[in-house]
């Protein structure tokens, strides 16, 4: 019997090691991922970029439209009228934005919130900005939570910013309530813009939805991404990692699920991605598309890697995305 009692006690103090190892490789993934503070000091935001830019394709056409977009950015942030503006989230946290008015005299009611990728940051969407800008838009453009200029705790993969959004749509709305609202996101700002629309609260006043390399859901997004970040498989980390990040973050990683919101809305959705995409797989597009409740349209571009497909083919991908827009009440 002694003998018994001693490996048991033996077996629950290593079941214990194990568990508490566990919990921390867990607590360790969501800090590298999600928190930037841990990411810059383990420098996995400039591995991360690295990595990004290498997977991008680089042929000449590509390179030289990214060049003539900077020149055209460039020049309208010379005379382009805006200013900073922010909101503060229901847990506390400041965002920032930038937004971008028409003149006086030409200003409309047409506007578009612009939302950011991954680890990304407002100015990344000045391009797009820009090109709404030469159709009279007027034009939100917010850092993320965690992303630039705002603060947060956790980079919320589009789940808890589908709210902080809403704030900038309230912004929006105070301003000019007769506005009509395109939310136009890239990668996880697509995946953001595609959860928002099935919020029951979202105002009446969006009206369309442009979704450029969005996926389906963040865990299927970090499952994938395990092997080429971490060299490990999904399975047992990223069960845990979702379950450490609802309890300290307040969401788990499946909640944060594009694919179930277009499930649920009646809003026109243009999805868009590139065929070369190797950050998120171009079929997370095909699949939302199919999936999507409403009016749709899907546009998938031949020799563009992840948000390219403006870079490879400027005119199909904004003549697309303006069309659509006007096809569907935003003229």
């Amino acid at each position: 019997m002694g003998k018994r009692k001693k490996w048991k006690k033996v077996a629950l103090i290593l079941t214990a090691i194990i568990l508490a190892v566990y919990i921390i490789a867990c607590n360790i993934m969501v800090n590298v991922a999600l928190i930037p503070e841990t990411m810059e000091k383990l420098q996995a935001f400039e591995d991360l970029t690295e990595e990004g830019l290498e997977a991008l394709v680089q042929t000449d056409d590509i390179l030289e439209n990214q060049v003539e977009s900077k020149n055209e950015t460039e020049m309208w942030l010379q005379t382009a009228v805006s200013e900073l503006v922010t909101v503060t989230t229901e847990d506390g946290y400041l965002l920032v934005g930038r937004a971008f008015y028409q003149p006086e005299e030409t200003a409309g009611h047409k506007w578009v919130l612009l939302l950011h990728g991954y680890t990304g940051w407002k100015e990344e969407m000045y391009p797009i900005a820009c090109q709404y800008a030469k159709k009279g838009y007027q034009i939100l453009v917010p850092d993320m939570r965690c992303s630039g200029e705002s603060e947060g705790d956790f980079i919320g993969m589009g789940w808890t910013d589908r709210l902080d959004n809403m704030l900038w749509l309230d912004v929006i709305l105070n301003q000019d309530p007769e506005a009509e609202i395109a939310i136009h996101g890239q990668s996880m700002g697509a995946a953001c813009a595609l959860m928002m629309s099935g919020e029951e609260q979202l105002p009446k006043a969006v009206k369309v939805i442009v979704a450029d390399s969005a996926y389906t859901d963040a865990y299927e997004m970090f499952a994938k991404q395990m092997k080429e970040w971490f060299h490990l498989p999904p399975f047992p980390l990223l069960p845990g990692a979702s379950l450490m990040l609802k309890l300290r973050g307040g969401y788990g990683l499946k909640e944060a699920s594009a694919l179930a919101a277009v499930k649920r809305t009646s809003l026109p959705i243009l999805f868009i991605h590139g065929e070369e995409d190797v950050f998120v797989p171009p079929e997370m597009s095909t699949e939302l598309y199919e999936a999507a409740a409403g009016e749709k349209e899907l546009l998938m571009v031949e020799g563009a890697g992840h948000v390219q497909v403006q870079d490879k083919e400027p005119d199909l991908y904004y003549g697309t995305v303006f069309s659509f827009l006007e096809s569907h009440g935003i003229k």
